[in-house]
C-alpha cells in the first residue's frame, strides 16, 4: 500500500539543478602570480642588468660566429 504523502511527494518532486561548473579559475589567484612574477623579473633585472646584457651579446656573437 502507497502512502498518498509519498505518491505526491514523488509526483511534485523536481529533481536538484545540475551545478553551474566556474571553469574562470581562481582570478585574484591569478592576479597575485603575474604580479608577484612582474616584481621578481622587475628585482632580477634591476640586480643583474649588466649580466643580463653581457649575456645575451655573448649568446648573439656565438650565434653569429
Amino acid at each position: 500500500m502507497h502512502h498518498p504523502i509519498a505518491t505526491i511527494a514523488r509526483r511534485y518532486a523536481v529533481p536538484a539543478a545540475p551545478r553551474v561548473r566556474d571553469d574562470r579559475g581562481d582570478v585574484p589567484g591569478w592576479v597575485l602570480v603575474t604580479v608577484m612574477t612582474a616584481g621578481l623579473v622587475a628585482v632580477i633585472w634591476g640586480v643583474a642588468d649588466d649580466q643580463l646584457i653581457d649575456l645575451l651579446r655573448s649568446a648573439l656573437n656565438s650565434v653569429r660566429n
